[in-house]
């Protein structure tokens, strides 16, 4: 087992590790101990009474973040013609077609998020194999491949994130920075849990959020009472 830096066991020992925290109380602690000195990500993790085995119970999908994720979202569109412009004009970094496929076979990754027209998706799957690992291929079930590109950029740089679940049936997502208020913070969990919510498989048996915990890059995470927030999102 890896040795943790003395910051780290100082925040340890900031709160008991094994209590499950209501969810303010958590994120206020979440904040409290964080020790980098730069702006750290606020996480959460999630684990869910799913089998993501089954095809049926994969859990995956994309919410835009009340508050933003307080990181600056660098967004790609593969579109042509009037689809270009219309991305250009939403705000989008980079527009283009098979020059930009080309450049990404270079090894050039310099964007966050990539949206395509559906049209494109046939330049756009021969760099699958670059795009997939990184998170980055353009998905119709997270509305990334739309010829409604100008919403997919607009909530792209308002804070859209996407997630899924993986194979032990824990979500993982950024849902903000350390320097949020805590209020911010717990209206984006909020938003992200919602959404999950709505995603519950049918097949899914038992507790749908079996745990959950909040931290920060480097600190500790803070435990959850997940009887409280399915009571508070009527998750019955």
């Amino acid at each position: 087992m890896a040795k943790h830096s003395k910051k780290y066991q100082a925040a340890l020992a900031k709160f008991d590790r094994q209590k499950r925290y209501e969810l303010d109380e958590a994120i206020v602690l979440a904040k409290d101990n964080a020790f980098a000195k730069y702006d750290e990500t606020f996480e959460v993790a999630i684990n869910l009474g799913i089998n993501p085995k089954h095809a049926d119970q994969m859990v995956r999908g994309a919410v835009v973040l009340p508050n933003g994720t307080g990181k600056v979202n660098r967004v790609l569109v593969f579109a042509k013609g009037e689809k270009e412009a219309e991305a250009l004009a939403a705000g989008a970094d980079f527009v283009g077609g098979d020059e930009l496929c080309e450049k990404i076979k270079g090894g050039w990754f310099e964007f966050d998020t990539a949206i395509a027209t559906p049209n494109m998706m046939v330049s756009v799957g021969k760099i699958g194999k670059l795009l997939g690992p990184r998170g980055l291929m353009p998905n119709p079930k997270v509305g990334t491949v739309t010829f409604d590109v100008g919403t997919a950029v607009t909530q792209a740089k308002a804070g859209k994130i996407e997630f899924r679940a993986e194979k032990s049936g824990i979500i993982h997502a950024g849902v903000g920075k350390k320097s949020f208020e805590a209020a911010k913070l717990r209206e984006n969990i909020d938003a992200l849990l919602d959404a999950l919510i709505k995603l519950k498989p049918a097949t899914a048996k038992g507790h749908y959020l079996r745990a959950m915990t909040v931290t920060t890059t480097h600190a500790p995470g803070v435990r959850i009472d997940t009887v409280a927030v399915a009571a508070s999102h009527k998750l019955v």
